[in-house]
């Protein structure tokens, strides 16, 4: 049988809705995409019996809040029952929540598209270790899964025995849905309080949870939400707030009310939200995010005292914050430790600016290609050599994954920044002032942090510049012409480049999986991999960079353009940048 679905190691996804339509609410899915689903549970199940050495493996099943989610997660768990799974489906769950309770049990099936729109949906697949497959593992799923859909009997085979599946096996799964939700619910809140803290260890979770709500009784925090109908509404957030004495607002909490994705004008909800509570007396809500459908993203919008009123933050800033808080926190934490060397995993894209706040801090930055399972496992592999590896993620859309997560997740988030203001005594903004040189002030507040970050200008991964439709399949070949061509235009342009911008050479840098190669003179080399050109200044000094990649979820090929600095020059720098990229690009597509 055919099949359109885009598979990769982020999720195998497409347009479920049996329309066609990716906008499209309805529950319903067509039977090929039944059958879709039903060979994927097959090689699934297949692939963690013998992962995990168990006759009878234990799978955790959980979708997002997609129409879709029900009969797709129907359709799996059916096939899973005739081939002698146990399992533990507990419906809406967050993909933080399933991947926590996952660590219990042999692994999971999440029903997720993340951020895409409503009538797309998808299935990722993990193990036990916390994270979805690597790109490795991954390959070996959809391998085994292309192979079998070609064979139309084999095919009708695995449906006719998911079909076989009875009422009263159907109800052993269904009957227990809301204690595996409690379970997962229980694991995941005690591993958040393990990875806000950074440690399993009850005794000081205690204490330091005691610590920030007594600063909280001293300085009264307030958190708002636009659930926009995601999966956290069903989670911990609310309940895990209030233990921690933060007061806790929310909107849109059952509804998908608006786009999906967390960038750009999709946050002015949350921050038309914090305005109404402010001016009905609520001063004290300085916070404020909004999930993707999966929930394991955030992206923040902020109180800014300066100029009352919310502001949404930038995804890059995001993550740079989340850094300069989960780093500092590391250090306060470990530095008296004679092996302690602290270090960042991020995905090739992530602004310039997170070198800067690592060398201010000492620490090492290591980039991975674009994929949240690249950036772990690159974390995972700098770990093993030795490295303290806390703070991790893809600044390009604002995803943070603090250590021991494997998963991006806003409470993770919203705790980074609320250590940064309340952590005062223990002086973890203040060691960022002593070693950036910025003047610290006994009163700040997230404003004065922001002000502090390194300037950057970086085309946000919303804009709709960064999105190019690209006709070419074999992205080596598109990488190959728009070598040519621009090693021909910078010869043309070097005199001008220099004159306006003071960029005087470059760097070509290739990232695939978790490698990163330097100076390379092949552009095709990097595949369907990311590609820079970093810039360099009449000092040697990186002060610039265009990239590229093709996206594995979405057909569209992604690029942008960061530049240091954030005045007008930097501005204007950021535009041309983009723009040659763009018509280079247009032109090796031809």
């Amino acid at each position: 049988m055919e099949h359109n679905m885009i598979l990769s190691a982020s999720g195998w996804r497409k347009i479920f809705a049996a329309s066609g339509d990716e906008q499209d609410k309805t529950p319903v899915i067509s039977e090929e995409d039944r059958a879709l689903c039903i060979i994927a549970g097959e090689v699934y199940f297949d692939y963690i019996k013998k992962m995990s050495n168990q006759e009878i493996p234990v799978i955790a099943v959980g979708t997002d809040s997609r129409p879709t989610g029900p009969a797709i997660a129907d359709a799996i768990i059916r096939i899973l029952i005739k081939k002698g799974a146990i399992i533990q489906y507990s419906a809406v769950t967050s993909a933080p929540e399933i991947m926590a309770y996952a660590k219990k049990l042999d692994g999971f099936i999440y029903i997720s598209a993340s951020h895409n729109p409503i009538g797309h949906n998808g299935i990722k697949f993990g193990t036990n270790e916390g994270g979805v497959l690597n790109a490795e593992e991954n390959a070996k799923l959809i391998e085994d899964f292309t192979n079998r859909i070609k064979n139309d009997e084999e095919v009708k085979a695995s449906v006719k025995k998911a079909d076989s599946c009875t009422t009263s096996e159907l109800k052993t799964v269904y009957d227990v849905k809301d204690s595996s939700k409690h379970n997962a619910l229980f694991a995941y809140k005690n591993f958040a309080r393990e990875t806000i803290t950074g440690t399993d260890n009850k005794e000081y979770q205690t204490d330091f949870f005691g610590m920030l709500a007594t600063y909280i009784t001293e300085c009264p925090v307030g958190v708002v939400c636009d659930f926009n109908g995601s999966s956290r509404y069903l989670s911990i957030d609310r309940e895990f707030f209030a233990e921690n004495k933060i007061d806790f607002h929310s909107i849109n909490e059952f509804n998908i009310a608006h786009e999906i994705i967390p960038e750009g004008d999709n946050l002015k909800f949350v921050a038309e939200e914090m305005e109404n509570l402010h001016k009905k007396g609520y001063e004290n809500v300085i916070l404020g995010y909004m999930p993707d459908c999966d929930g394991d993203r955030g992206n923040i919008v902020y109180w800014n005292e300066k100029k009352s009123r919310a502001e949404i933050l930038q995804a890059q800033e995001v993550f740079s914050l989340s850094v300069l808080a989960e780093l500092t926190y590391s250090i306060w934490q470990h530095s008296e430790e004679s092996n302690f060397k602290p270090a960042i995993a991020v995905n090739c894209p992530t602004s310039m600016r997170i070198e800067e706040i690592a060398e201010k801090l000492g620490a090492k930055v290591f980039r991975a290609e674009v994929g949240e399972a690249n950036v772990v496992n690159l974390a995972r592999k700098k770990r093993n050599e030795g490295y303290n590896i806390r703070i991790l993620g893809e600044g390009s859309n604002g995803g943070t994954i603090t250590y021991p997560s494997s998963v991006r997740d806003p409470l993770n988030t919203i705790f980074a920044l609320l250590k940064l203001l309340l952590m005062k005594e223990n002086g973890l903004y203040k060691m960022w002032c002593e070693k950036s040189g910025h003047k610290y002030k006994e009163n700040y507040t997230l404003t004065d942090v922001i002000e502090s970050l390194p300037e950057y200008t970086t085309t946000g991964v919303s804009d709709p510049r960064a999105l190019l439709k690209i006709k070419a399949n074999d992205h080596s070949v598109l990488k190959k012409n728009f070598q040519t061509i621009f090693e021909k235009e910078w010869k043309s342009k070097s005199k001008q480049l220099k004159k306006d911008f003071d960029i005087c050479d470059y760097e070509a840098v290739i990232t695939k999986g978790t490698e990163e190669t330097r100076d390379v003179k092949d552009f095709s080399l990097s595949g369907k991999g990311g590609l820079k050109i970093i810039f360099k200044n009449s000092k040697a000094e990186n002060i610039a960079f265009i990239w590229m990649r093709g996206s594995g979820t979405e057909k569209v090929f992604r690029i942008m353009c960061d530049v240091k600095g954030n005045d007008d020059k930097a501005c204007k720098m950021e535009k041309e940048l983009l723009q040659w990229e763009t018509q280079m690009l247009e032109k090796a597509d031809k």
